[in-house]
Order: structure tokens, then C-alpha cells, then sequence
């Protein structure tokens, strides 16, 4: 199973990119998803970071396995859980 994240609506909205991500991984581990696809979009690269420093916090990095860059699109990530 895979659960998919667009972040391009609420790109500008802080809190709203935290509670989108909070919500996902919530989602992710109630479900038993082994991965999630988190699209930040291309733009200038600051949501993207800014979503990557989210999944680096401490307590966050401890519910998930891996974070996987997309080699052929720069815009979309994926974490994957470990099942």
C-alpha cells in the first residue's frame, strides 16, 4: 500500500505543511503503508527542504525506515516504513 501527499495547495502555509505531514505518517502507520509519496514540487527547492528537515527531526526519523529521493523527478520524495 501506498499513501500519496501533494503539498502544492498549502505551500505557503507553515503550519498546515507540518499538520499535512503529521497526518500522513499518522496515516501511514495506522494503515501498515510501506510507503509514502510526498510531492513537494519543483519550484526554488524550500518546501522540499523544508520537508526533509521535518523527516530529519528526531522523533519523527524514528517511525520510518528510509527516505528516498526520486532520481528522475526532482519533486517527489518517498519514506519508506519498515512491515
Amino acid at each position: 500500500m501506498r499513501l500519496k501527499l501533494d503539498l502544492h495547495d498549502i505551500f505557503n502555509k507553515g503550519r498546515d505543511i507540518d499538520r499535512a505531514l503529521a497526518d500522513i505518517m499518522d496515516e501511514a502507520e495506522r494503515t501498515g503503508a510501506r510507503t509514502v509519496e510526498i510531492i513537494p514540487g519543483k519550484g526554488s527547492g524550500q518546501l522540499k527542504k523544508r520537508v526533509l528537515r521535518y523527516l530529519d527531526r528526531k522523533d519523527v526519523k524514528a517511525r520510518y525506515h528510509r527516505v528516498e529521493k526520486d532520481s528522475k523527478n526532482f519533486g517527489r520524495l518517498f519514506v519508506h516504513f519498515k512491515r
